[in-house]
């Protein structure tokens, strides 16, 4: 396809896509997302790919300008349902097969793209052992209201004629011809999109203060540095939308005055990267990015910056010293940075999620926007729902949802039968929620009253074999780690806060480490530089609130009632199970275990023992003992 140069020339674009894509009556898109490559997605497309073309079946690999066959595969971004990977969704009937492997080819191509039919074995199978074939009924998704990510899955990651195809760039091409930059900075305003990075910053907001801001160049940012554990929304929307978050940061660009962009990738996401340098270059060699786009006099460059993994760089002012080639540390906010932000110049920045609203807000407009979800958080929010949950995977859901629906009809309720205990929300930054919040709307307005923060969306479940106090050290161990140092309550307050938790898990803990956690706690939390700092003691200081007797037992009782606790478990041998062999004994670093004087009845040696003063709780008995005979007690 040649280089638009007008409006004219994109909605014939738009329209000669639109007619292509469908001529193709069957799709089989599959999954490319991180968790079915992982599953070996690419290995089932490779092998679809091989039986149609040994087999010359019309089915087109590829989107053609030109209408082709009345079927196509290709590569989608993430569905969502991670734990049923590898995913193959058959459209429209909207067929869902699940846990596809390589060897499931052959019957996928013979049945549903030579003949219409569904691999009915291949379905979703629910609880009750039921199969549900299509997606749209399946549980997972019928409590999810997916606007960010209605194509993500549904269309070629890879091909901007299909983004085309289904209308993108429209939005920026209304922005671009029929808008003054006050009237979108007004829509997204009135839209009441908040920032979907953590902090819930009104967009529209930012954007009029950076378009009223003086001085030049003036830049845009995205800021796709996810570095919580355990989430990948931004990702997702990466790899299997790129060209969603490009156009909203198209329009911010058109709305600000901005002619340059930088999209900032942290190193471990390589894939979001590839995909992202094939969609530049792809609406460059269209014309949708570069100088006079469209034939206009607006003009707007991306470029990709690879962070190299650092947690603060997540924070605005870090991720902005990054671009510049400084350090990665966060910087005094004597300015916002709409004022003087990249290279001291007006500067626009928001996450990946946010920029993917934008063309949906511009093309259905603010009140349409503000129809879904609570009028102080409207729209949708992602979620990446891991842990002790029997569905876990990329989740959408309207903004006031409540954590009773997410966890138990959307995540299918706990593995194993085990009991809810809290759920961990906003990553290291965020805290936990428990059977008390089950039922409270998450907004940005509702969670921080419960002590937590949405964060960037991280969900992770836990069950009542989870101990609280381990949760909060490994939240601890990982912002103590990612610490820039710049500031001393971070830097060392964190440290300090860590060592405490490490000696309660440990079994060591002392009369006074609960006060002196609190006191430090609110000590980083006024006292850090930057949000990141502030906000690192959230997952102590709400355990501390919730689960303040599991903090006693540690200490006072030497007790973990979830039993995680390793150094806080006995070990014993239990006698008839013994076969006297000695394997623990030999393996044994502390000379904790003897063998007994005397021989058991029908036993032909003496059994072991452990010396409890002596254990240091190695565990090396325990996986040295063929006979099952050391026993763990809480």
């Amino acid at each position: 396809m040649s280089k638009l140069t007008s409006r004219d020339a994109l909605k014939k674009a738009q329209a000669t896509c639109k007619k292509a894509l469908d001529a193709e009556k069957r799709k089989i898109l599959v999954c490319a997302g991180n968790g079915c490559i992982a599953s070996g997605s690419l290995e089932v497309y490779a092998k679809i790919a091989e039986i149609i073309k040994s087999k010359d079946i019309k089915c087109s690999l590829e989107l053609k300008e030109e209408p082709g066959h009345p079927a196509g595969v290709k590569k989608g971004g993430c569905p969502g349902f991670c734990n049923q990977s590898v995913l193959v969704l058959v459209e429209p009937e909207g067929w869902l097969y699940t846990k596809v492997k390589p060897e499931d080819a052959e019957e996928i191509v013979e049945a549903t793209i030579k003949n219409g039919k569904p691999v009915e074995r291949l379905a979703y199978k629910g609880p009750d052992g039921k199969s549900i074939l299509k997606k749209a009924d399946i549980p997972f998704y019928k409590k999810q209201t997916r606007i960010v990510l209605e194509q993500c899955g549904e269309i070629d990651a890879e091909n901007i004629k299909e983004y085309l195809a289904v209308g993108g760039y429209s939005a920026f091409e209304k922005v671009l011809f029929d808008m003054t930059p006050e009237a979108v900075c007004k829509e997204v305003t009135e839209s009441n999109l908040r920032g979907r990075g953590g902090a819930g910053f009104p967009a529209g907001v930012k954007w009029n203060d950076t378009l009223k801001a003086q001085g030049s160049p003036k830049y845009v940012i995205c800021n796709g540095d996810e570095g919580d554990p355990g989430a990948f929304m931004d990702q997702s929307v990466m790899e299997g939308v790129p060209h969603q978050m490009i156009e909203g940061m198209l329009i911010a660009a058109r709305a600000i005055g901005a002619k340059q962009g930088y999209i900032y990738v942290r190193a471990e996401y390589p894939r979001a990267v590839d995909r992202l340098r094939i969609a530049i270059k792809q609406a460059t060699e269209m014309g949708l990015l570069g100088d006079n786009i469209l034939g206009t006099d607006f003009s707007f460059n991306l470029i990709i910056y690879r962070g190299a993994g650092a947690f603060v760089c997540g924070e605005g002012s870090a991720l902005m010293g990054s671009i510049e080639g400084r350090r990665g540390m966060p910087r005094v906010k004597r300015y916002r940075s709409t004022e003087r932000g990249l290279y001291e110049k007006p500067t626009v920045l928001n996450n990946v999620e946010t920029y993917a609203n934008v063309p949906l807000i511009i093309n259905k407009g603010a009140a349409w926007y503000k129809g879904v979800g609570p009028a102080s958080s409207p729209g949708t929010k992602t979620f990446a729902l891991t842990g002790k949950i029997v569905n876990t995977g990329l989740i959408e859901v309207p903004m006031g949802t409540k954590l009773r629906e997410i966890i138990y009809d959307i995540g299918g309720g706990i593995q194993n039968g085990k009991k809810f205990k809290a759920v961990q929300i906003g990553g290291p930054s965020g805290g936990c929620l428990t059977e008390d919040d089950l039922d409270m709307p998450l907004d940005f307005d509702s969670v921080p009253k419960a002590g937590a923060i949405i964060g960037s969306g991280g969900l992770v479940v836990m069950d009542e074999t989870n101990c609280m106090i381990e949760i909060a050290r490994f939240f601890m161990n990982f912002t103590q780690k990612e610490s820039c140092g710049k500031c001393v309550p971070c830097r060392e307050g964190t440290l300090r806060m860590l060592e405490i938790l490490e000696r309660i898990v440990n079994g060591a803990g002392k009369d006074g480490d609960i006060a002196l956690l609190e006191e430090l706690a609110v000590t980083v939390s006024k006292a850090a530089l930057c949000g990141l700092g502030k906000t690192a003691p959230n997952p102590v200081l709400s355990t501390l609130k919730r689960f303040r007797n599991e903090y006693e037992d540690h200490i006072y009782k030497h007790k973990c009632t979830s039993s995680e606790c390793k150094k806080l478990k006995s070990l014993r041998i239990e006698p008839k199970d013994c076969s006297g062999c000695g394997a623990c004994a030999k393996n044994c670093p502390a000379d904790a275990i003897y063998q007994q004087d005397k021989i058991l009845e029908g036993k032909k040696k003496a059994y072991y023992v452990i010396d409890e003063a002596k254990c240091i709780k190695c565990f090396a008995c325990i996986e040295k003992c063929k006979f099952n005979a050391v026993k763990e007690e809480a």
